[in-house]
This record gives C-alpha cells, sequence and structure tokens, in this order.
C-alpha cells in the first residue's frame, strides 16, 4: 500500500510503499475513504512535543473506510463492503476485565492506539483496526461525513464532562475543529449563550454558523465581554486552543466559581498560578478524546440530519497532495478540516 510516512522532525511526510495489512483474528481492514488531518498530528511533529513520533509512524486517526479483509475470529460480525468509522484502538483479544465507562462497550485497557505511534493509522490506502472499534455508518452518512465523527466526538465528549446546566453561559477559547464541535454540541445540548473568543475572521463565521451566539474579542478581558452580553460571567470556559500559557490565561480570565474545560491539547511543559484558582475556587476539568457512545451518539445525529457537519471540511486532497497540506497546516490559514481522499 501507498502511504504518508513520517521519517524526521521538522521534515515533510514521504509518501511510501508499505506492505499492506494483515488482520489478526479480532481484527479487520479497512480501504481508507476519508481520514481528517488533525492538529494532535501537527504537535506531535514538531521538536518540541513531549509524545515524539518515532521514526517511520503513519499518522491519521481520524478515518473512515470500506471493510476488504475479516479476521477468523470476527467473520460473524464483519463482511466485505461494510461501511465503517473507526474508534482509533486495536482491541488486545483479551476478554480480561476492561477500563468500564459505564456505557454500551468498554475501552481496551491493553489496546494500541492507531495513528499516533503504536499501529499505523489512515494516511495511507489501508488500515487495521479492531473488530469492536468499527462503528457502522447508515447508507445516509457519506464517508466524508464517517471521518468527522471523531472529532465531532471530542467536542460531545468534552461538553458531556462540563455538566452544563440548562441556560448556561458558555465562553469557548478557540475556533479550529475541537472549538467548532464544542460550540456545536454547547449549543445543541441547552446553552442559552455560545459565545466564541477567537482572532480570525473566518473562523468567527465559521463558529456562527455552528451555534455560536456571539463573538468576543480574545485581546481584551474576556469576562467583562460576557457579562456584557449574558449579563453575567461564563459558567464554564471551554480551553480549546492548546498551545502553552492559555490554561493560566483562562484562569486569569475566569469569574469565580467557574469551571474551566481544557479540550486543547498542548504537548509541551507548561505553567500555572495555583493561587488563582485557590482564591477564585475554581475547577480545572481535563477532558480525553471520547467514549465509544459519544461515536454512537455522533452518528445517530448526523444520520438524522441534525447536525451538519460538512461546513467543516474546507479542503479534500488526495495522497500524494498530503505532505505539502499537512505543512501548510503549521501556518495560520482558513482552512479549518483538510481532508484526505483515496
Amino acid at each position: 500500500m501507498r502511504a504518508a510516512v513520517f521519517r524526521e522532525m521538522s521534515k515533510p511526510l514521504v509518501i511510501e510503499t508499505l506492505a499492506d495489512p494483515e488482520p489478526g483474528p479480532n481484527e479487520i481492514i479497512l480501504k481508507v475513504r476519508n481520514c481528517g488531518i488533525c492538529g494532535s498530528d501537527l504537535h506531535m511533529t514538531e521538536p518540541t512535543s513531549i509524545m515524539p513520533l518515532p521514526a517511520g509512524a503513519v499518522m491519521g486517526h481520524e478515518f473512515s473506510g470500506e471493510v476488504m479483509a475479516v479476521g477468523r475470529a470476527v467473520t460473524h460480525l464483519w463482511k466485505n463492503g461494510d461501511r465503517v468509522a473507526g474508534f482509533p484502538t486495536i482491541c488486545c483479544g483479551d476478554h480480561t476485565p476492561c477500563i468500564s465507562l459505564a456505557d454500551r462497550r468498554q475501552i481496551c485497557g491493553k489496546g494500541l492506539t492507531i495513528g499516533l505511534g503504536q499501529s499505523h493509522g489512515a494516511y495511507a490506502d489501508y488500515v487495521k483496526l479492531g473488530s469492536s472499534s468499527g462503528f457502522r455508518l447508515p447508507n445516509t452518512v457519506s464517508f466524508r461525513e464517517g471521518a468527522m465523527v471523531e472529532p465531532l466526538a471530542v467536542g460531545l465528549h468534552a461538553v458531556d464532562m462540563a455538566r452544563l446546566p440548562r441556560g448556561a453561559t458558555v465562553l469557548v477559547v478557540g475556533a479550529g475543529p475541537v472549538g467548532l464541535a464544542t460550540i456545536l454540541w454547547a449549543k445543541f445540548l441547552g446553552a442559552r449563550h455560545v459565545i466564541v473568543s477567537e482572532m480570525a475572521d473566518v473562523r468567527k463565521a465559521m463558529a456562527a454558523r455552528f451555534g455560536a451566539t456571539e463573538a468576543i474579542d480574545p485581546t481584551l478581558p474576556l469576562t467583562p465581554q460576557v457579562e456584557k452580553i449574558a449579563g453575567h460571567g461564563p459558567d464554564v470556559i471551554f480551553e480549546c486552543v492548546g498551545a502553552p500559557g492559555m490554561i493560566n490565561a483562562t484562569m486569569m480570565d475566569a469569574p469565580r466559581g467557574c469551571r474551566i474545560v481544557v479540550a486543547g491539547v498542548c504537548q509541551q511543559p507548561d505553567t500555572i498560578m495555583p493561587l488563582m484558582g485557590i482564591m477564585k475556587e475554581l475547577e480545572l476539568q481535563f477532558v480525553l478524546g471520547y467514549r465509544p457512545a459519544d461515536f454512537d451518539y455522533v452518528i445517530a445525529m448526523i444520520a438524522s440530519d441534525r447536525v451538519d457537519v460538512a461546513p467543516m471540511i474546507t479542503d479534500v486532497i488526495g495522497l500524494d497532495a498530503l505532505p505539502a497540506a499537512f505543512e501548510a497546516l503549521r501556518k495560520p490559514s482558513h482552512q479549518c478540516k483538510v481532508m484526505l481522499e483515496n
């Protein structure tokens, strides 16, 4: 198969020919149809990352595809041609107790991540997936929409962990893909005010399309601007940038008693002022990814036309164009979600 391979920090990805993956007993192989480029992928290839990729890794964890090979132990579950959105893990196949997440599925405590350095991801023709990590796509959900399930699930999990009160005033810092997904679900799940702090006009416009009720200036103190709109400060602030210093800046801006949900992924050492959190009795909630139940919910909402993810996709490229597009995303641009399509 052909794949975009990481070889060296600060160097573009390289298109290479690798061996086609073979399914283990509890695995399936997908023909990749679509895969989104994630900001975490960019961070992992930078010299400052504390989670550097190994040379030879293939990234890509936001993907959809078509089943083309099925492991011998799961032929009763899958057949060639099934349409799938991938939860990016490979379960170990052991039946010892897994990490319980109080929903209809559990996450394998021994499994491998896909596209994050452990198992090859979907910047390729084919990707290997754990059988239990495949989510069937209804015929009404396109492969492009299927590849958007993962980033939308990130926002859904963040909003769920925020425990929003009904009619909450929400402030979302940053309107990249994670911020937009958070805006969408905060509005969808009952927030009265969904206010975005964002510099770029194009992203502010996109935030409005996804449910932001107002936009404010990130160069000015945030809470007074929110108070002018809502009559009080934010109940919850979502930090969706992930740059060093953002958590502390958000704490400085937050009103007393605010809950701060950290959804942006900072891969560098960072510093906060604990006294600020103490004096204001702030609550910091860090969130990681999503649960399988989030995938189910996102797919159902797309299939029923209750959410529209298409506007988040700003460019669609082929595999040969991926290295250049990946490098271009290191600088601010109009792009939101750049999508690989095979």
